[in-house]
């Protein structure tokens, strides 16, 4: 129920001070999918990200449209009923509870980010069917254990999970510790699990990689672009879902959304653990 799923959200009861005058990566990107929750310093970055690389525009609604499309699957097409949403951003129409909901109301979601700027908005993803659950972890995606511990106050285990990373892995710029995080998570979770990644791409547009270059020196939370070849490897021993690793808006598109004229940079991918 939705009570019991506020009682296990985790976050602090004094929220954190946020720098209006810094970009913040939430926020610049709630902007580029249309979003309000945001101020000029972010702004300012998504214009100097778009003066360089024109097509940011389209990958920031190809990347929400492909989180939608994703959770209709997960739902309808392999009968997940629990989901973690791991780097969740500010909400947006369309999140993942919303979409999961409307298709099997009794989905459990469990979202983690540890942006302050997403904290001071948990309590709006805290909505749920009546039937299903939601709850907030405030947590680093660089200790997936204890998302694991703290998810499973909300969701069960023995069960399958889909684990959803859009926009996540780009923000953690060593190897090493991205496939730590995804062994702990998959280890975690049984047989017929999934896992949803987004990762933009960085041997798709020359431009992007001057997109990144203008991140990492107008913001703190740097990124790091990844190649089709090191996107794969992060679902190595998974079983990719047809149609496997493509770009966002070649992953079943849907006819009733538009899809961008020009190639998006943005890999996707859905996997199925055997």
């Amino acid at each position: 129920m939705v009570d019991d799923a506020r009682r296990h959200a985790s976050y602090p009861l004094s929220l954190p001070k946020i720098d209006v005058n810094v970009a913040n990566t939430a926020r610049t990107w709630n902007y580029m999918v249309g979003g309000k929750d945001n101020f000029a310093a972010d702004r300012e970055a998504a214009r100097q990200l778009v003066m360089v690389a024109p097509v940011m525009v389209a990958a920031a609604l190809a990347s929400r449209a492909f989180l939608r499309r994703t959770v209709r699957y997960l739902v309808g097409g392999a009968g997940i009923r629990q989901f973690l949403d791991i780097g969740t951003g500010l909400p947006t129409a369309g999140s993942t509870h919303e979409v999961a909901q409307s298709i099997s109301p009794e989905c459990r979601v469990v979202y983690v980010d540890n942006d302050p700027v997403v904290l001071t908005h948990a309590r709006a993803l805290l909505t749920s069917a009546p039937e299903g659950a939601t709850s907030y972890i405030d947590a680093d995606a660089r200790d997936p254990h204890a998302i694991i511990a703290e998810a499973g106050r909300t969701l069960d285990f023995t069960r399958p999970v889909a684990i959803i990373m859009v926009d996540l892995l780009n923000f953690i710029r060593d190897n090493q510790t991205v496939h730590f995080i995804m062994s702990a998570l998959i280890d975690a979770v049984p047989s017929r699990s999934h896992c949803a990644i987004m990762h933009p791409a960085s041997d798709l547009d020359p431009a992007m990689l001057e997109a990144e270059r203008r991140w990492n020196r107008l913001a703190p939370q740097k990124i790091r672009l990844r190649s089709r070849a090191e996107v794969a490897a992060l679902v190595d021993g998974l079983v990719p879902v047809e149609p496997g690793l493509v770009t966002v808006s070649e992953w079943r598109p849907d006819e009733a959304e538009l899809a961008p004229a020009q190639l998006v940079p943005l890999y996707g991918v859905v996997a199925r653990k055997p």
